[in-house]
């Protein structure tokens, strides 16, 4: 386990490294011994860091949510990351890539709050009731550690590797089957990645209730309005200047993300 002093250099260097997009090597290589509460801890220090500066939390994204990730990282429950404003991305603003340091996308099954999700006990059945729509999105995932070399700690400490994320309007989630709804990402006409609701711990439901549950024992409640993105149902795409990224849902809709 780090010391303070330790905790806060790391979350120094992540910054440093996403601000210049200059990425960094492993933590572990310069903090020998740093675990999952020290990763998430780190994660805190640069999340309250930009509160200050006036971001605004948005909401909440659960990673490695599929066992094929849990198992490459020698893990056997999800991550969890934040959702600021600042990280908000839209159809019809392209991305530019050179300000981050590896980009890449994911497909996810969204889901906006219409009202606070209990805490401790939350079900998947509470996140349903609780859901205003259902949304299809896309999460720009970025690694601040230099070729995507990431332990579990890594990824905890950089905001699970999360840069930004784009929603499109969605429906309600009633008469929805999650676990069956299949995901299409395509770029110029080709299909790229192809996933079902099921990837995401067998239901993306059964994802939000976790995180409900697993922020809670911090005192982080999830609040109405808060969009959640549960895990991606594909595997991550390295993204290319020029070309756009388009998540197509059955029975949900589609959203789009372009970089230039």
């Amino acid at each position: 386990m780090l010391d303070v002093r330790s905790r806060q250099d790391a979350a120094a260097l992540l910054r440093r490294a996403e601000l210049g997009r200059s990425p960094v090597a492993p933590l572990i290589d310069a903090f020998e011994g740093i675990g999952t509460e020290d990763a998430y801890e780190i994660q805190l220090i640069n999340i309250r860091q930009r509160v200050a500066e006036g971001a605004r939390i948005n909401g909440h994204k659960v990673g490695l949510s599929s066992p094929v990730m849990q198992q490459m990282m020698g893990v056997d429950e999800p991550d969890y990351g934040h959702l600021l404003d600042d990280m908000e991305l839209h159809e019809d603003k392209p991305v530019e890539i050179a300000r981050y340091c590896a980009p890449r996308v994911e497909v996810e099954i969204g889901f906006v709050l219409g009202e606070d999700l209990p805490g401790e006990g939350c079900t998947p059945a509470d996140v349903l009731a609780a859901t205003e729509r259902v949304v299809p999105a896309i999460e720009l995932i970025d690694s601040r550690i230099a070729d995507w070399k990431i332990t579990i700690a890594d990824t905890i400490a950089d905001n699970a590797s999360s840069a930004g994320y784009v929603i499109g309007e969605g429906r309600a989630p009633r008469d929805l089957d999650l676990k069956a709804m299949v995901a299409r990402l395509t770029s110029d006409g080709e299909e790229i990645a192809q996933g079902r609701g099921d990837a995401v711990l067998g239901d993306p439901a059964i994802s939000v209730a976790w995180l409900a549950r697993t922020v809670a024992k911090f005192g982080v409640p999830l609040r109405k309005g808060h969009v959640i993105l549960p895990g991606s149902v594909t595997r991550a795409i390295d993204v290319e200047a020029g070309r756009t990224y388009i998540a197509d849902f059955t029975g949900l809709g589609a959203v789009s993300l372009s970089f230039t």
